[in-house]
């Protein structure tokens, strides 16, 4: 036995397939029992190292390598996802609260490290360690619709000054423990970091601007380029004396508004958070001792007790100051303590770095990781209790464009809107009526035309015989696209075209024709070069000027006449999804139900509001219920219904289309007709 754990431990093959299922099996199981996936993959390092199984060593050069990539990762993608465009709305509120979250945790976390004995350098970065967060509970205000409130978004934009700072102090505390203090070494090292940091955050930001410019939609190149960013800023970091996940951090905010909303970040993010994030938690665990851990539970229970006190009773403190200064309400204070409460990424990156260089003890370490499991469920729990008492915030809908998705021109006092073009794209002989049916009653109703569209893919020679078989393919499903047509009495243009890439086929001619909506069947493809870089729909609503519906119809388009619209939040995408769905009601003198489900605890009172709110903008049938389930109450609602629109989203499922995790599990179950209409990446906001 001994032997074979000793040849497990020992081939890096095994270990990385080791760790890949875990990585695959266990978050799952944690998060049905309504605990964090990283306390599972914490466990599983735990059972897999030393103190259990002995089956991974966190000493291995594989374990090192991975672990420092996946925080790293973990660091880049922090400083990715911080919204700096919501920090720039209210940016003085942020900064106040940011500085009373960092300053009174990073005063309290100092008295406790000199309390327990502790040097003033590692005193500070036990300090630190308090003075950051990690937004756990946001994706909870995100589904009630309150990521525009302002306590919410200064508790956003506090997280960038947070971190920074946290992540400066980390730096500075490294680079005395590796030398000599002195006023001046410390001067030369804040001067070498601070050259640094506007190299990586203007020279970087520069960089990657014109390169995106230059490759266009070169999404894999473009992928490339953003890891090289990544590690030759963490190169950097190490260059100067200080840690590689202050280097990660600050290329992930430099490469921030680079990326933007694109689907490049989607895959930089889904990489990291499915792979290499992964790799770091479960070498969090390794590194867990459970004789030392439940030692120092007992011997150093009081510093455990403290720093976990200490983290609460700071953060608490920061949000009652800021409450004070700003006249805030007790439920808007209780919501920015408990979304600044979980300390998890810059934490445990920060700890884990204080560990291994010598200037934190075990205790310390163990303390830190029952910070994180006390402060990881009980931020989003409180999140969960006072967030749903905030005021719905007030929707920027005061325009005619709100109303319409299609492009419009203004000429003196009148609105002129351009023509309505539907290019339908088809490919499937068997889907392709209820694709050209579905446009003609579109186009019909707006007094337009379609623009059916056939596209041979052509990788070789113009004369390769694959392609004339293809080309006859395509002119016999224009022809009867445009007997279709005919039978709607709705003009048709076809249009043949020869192309590498079907998507940009599409996508090129919906431009040239100032499509206003491109109507395509729904894919299946779910093979490995889909899950990567998409697949011909998801390349299509990335790249796309114009809406684009996917349809699954179970139905003729005709016989669609009761319509449903689940709906997050009120916003513009909202109002544009709910306005294509009456577009195609109104065609077949149907009528549109909008659904809206919110959490259980949500008083009559605001359940009555929000039906009031959301029937003043979108002017139809509004059904507001409150329900822990989403998914279960919208697929209950359909059963009576002939069809559901949804709005995607910006994530990827199994089949390639980007939607949310509540449209992934109703596509999975729905048992009606299905229309998904995504809106060009330009139209995209944050609060749907």
């Amino acid at each position: 036995m001994e032997l074979i754990q000793e040849w497990l431990s020992k081939s890096p093959l095994v270990s990385f397939t080791i760790l890949l299922l875990v990585i695959f099996t266990i978050p799952p199981w944690f998060e049905k029992l309504r605990l964090p996936g990283l306390v599972g993959l914490l466990v599983a390092g735990v059972v897999l190292g030393g103190s259990g199984l002995n089956l991974i060593s966190s000493d291995s050069e594989t374990m090192q390598l991975l672990s420092d990539i996946g925080k790293i990762y973990l660091m880049f993608v922090a400083g990715l996802e911080i919204d700096l465009q919501q920090f720039r709305q209210n940016k003085n509120r942020s900064l106040a609260f940011g500085f009373f979250t960092f300053a009174i945790p990073l005063i309290i976390g100092n008295l406790v490290g000199l309390t327990f004995g502790f040097g003033v350098n590692a005193s500070i970065l036990i300090g630190s360690l308090f003075a950051s967060h990690t937004l756990l509970g946001y994706p909870i205000v995100q589904r009630l619709g309150l990521v525009d409130a302002e306590s919410v978004i200064v508790t956003i934009g506090a997280t960038i000054f947070t971190d920074i700072s946290a992540l400066l102090v980390l730096a500075i505390c490294v680079s005395i423990n590796a030398g000599e203090f002195s006023v001046y070494s410390l001067s030369i090292q804040l001067g070498f970091l601070a050259i640094y940091s506007a190299l990586i955050l203007f020279g970087f930001a520069k960089a990657g601007k014109e390169y995106f410019r230059r490759t266009g939609d070169e999404e894999s190149n473009q992928f490339l380029f953003i890891l090289l960013v990544v590690f030759i800023a963490s190169v950097g970091a190490q260059i100067i004396n200080i840690d590689k996940i202050v280097g990660a951090f600050l290329a992930g905010l430099a490469i921030n508004e680079v990326v933007g909303k694109s689907p490049v970040k989607e895959k930089v993010e889904f990489v990291g958070s499915v792979l290499f994030i992964p790799f770091f938690f479960i070498d969090m665990g390794l590194l867990l001792d459970l004789p030392a851990f439940a030692e120092s539970l007992t011997t150093s229970l009081a510093l455990t007790v403290a720093i976990v006190l200490g983290l609460i009773v700071s953060k608490f403190l920061a949000a009652l100051l800021t409450k004070l200064l700003y006249r805030y309400n007790w439920n808007e204070t209780m919501v920015m303590w408990s979304l600044s409460l979980p300390q998890v990424a810059a934490t445990l990156a920060a700890a884990l770095v204080g560990y291994q260089v010598g200037l934190l003890t075990k205790a310390v370490f163990n303390g830190v990781i029952v910070l994180m499991l006390v402060t990881a469920i009980l931020g989003p729990m409180l999140t969960a209790k006072f967030a749903p008492k905030l005021p719905q915030t007030q929707p920027k809908l005061d325009n005619k464009k709100s109303l319409l998705w299609w492009e419009e021109r203004q000429e003196g006092t009148e609105i002129i809107t351009n023509e309505f073009n539907v290019i339908v794209p088809v490919s499937n002989p068997q889907t392709e009526r209820d694709l050209i049916e579905m446009a003609a009653l579109v186009a019909s109703h707006e007094l337009g035309k379609i623009v059916p569209l056939s596209v041979a893919e052509n990788r070789g020679n113009l004369d390769d015989p694959e392609l004339v078989i293809s080309l006859q393919h395509c002119r016999q499903l224009l022809k009867k696209a445009t007997e279709i047509s005919a039978e709607f009495n709705v003009e048709a243009k076809p249009i043949l075209r020869i192309a590498d890439d079907v998507a940009q086929g599409i996508t090129l001619l919906a431009r040239e024709e100032d499509a206003s909506l491109i109507v395509m069947g729904w894919s299946e493809e779910i093979d490995l070069r889909s899950r990567l870089f998409g697949n011909v729909i998801d390349r299509v609503l990335w790249a796309s000027h114009c809406p684009v519906a996917v349809l699954r119809l179970l139905k003729e388009p005709i016989d669609l006449t009761q319509i449903l619209v689940p709906v997050k939040n009120l916003t513009p995408q909202t109002v544009r999804t709910v306005r294509f769905a009456q577009l195609l009601a109104d065609t077949n003198q149907g009528k549109v139900t909008v659904l809206h489900v919110c959490p259980p605890q949500t008083s009559l009172a605001q359940i009555t509001a929000i039906e009031t709110e959301f029937s003043k903008f979108l002017n139809t049938e509004v059904k507001v219920i409150s329900h822990d389930n989403v998914p279960t109450v919208i697929l209950r609602e359909a059963e009576t219904t002939d069809a559901i629109v949804m709005r995607s989203q910006r994530r990827r499922t199994a089949v390639g289309l980007a939607v949310s995790d509540v449209t992934t599990e109703v596509i999975n179950s729905l048992q009606t007709s299905l229309i998904l209409f995504g809106e060009p990446h330009s139209n995209l906001g944050k609060g749907d």
